[in-house]
């Protein structure tokens, strides 16, 4: 972090950033494929609704109670950043599973 800034408190968030964010990085890249496979399969409204509810529901609510209500400060948004692609890729493998993408007709 040092190569792009030399504030101490950029420094310190930037690093803790990395290594939070970094846990989640095999859930985010599974969550990715997985719902980029149904975009492929034609079915664009599951991964609408997927992101929808991980990302609007789960992770702005998540990240302000982290931060704010619980005094997380920068760590809950990182950690309700990481929650949100767990999250993510659990909704998409299960309802990849189920299999209703593959009666979308494009």
């Amino acid at each position: 972090m040092g190569w792009f800034n030399t504030n101490a408190v950029v420094i310190e968030n930037g690093g803790l950033c990395l290594q939070i964010i970094a846990i989640g990085y095999i859930f985010y890249a599974y969550g990715m494929v997985v719902t980029q496979a149904f975009n492929g399969a034609g079915d664009t409204r599951t991964p609408t609704k997927i992101n929808f509810v991980a990302f609007w529901m789960f992770q702005l609510p998540f990240a302000y109670l982290a931060a704010i209500t619980f005094e997380f400060g920068a760590m809950g948004v990182f950690m309700a950043i990481t929650a949100a692609e767990v999250l993510l890729a659990v909704i998409s493998i299960v309802w990849f599973k189920k299999g209703n993408w593959k009666k979308v007709e494009v």
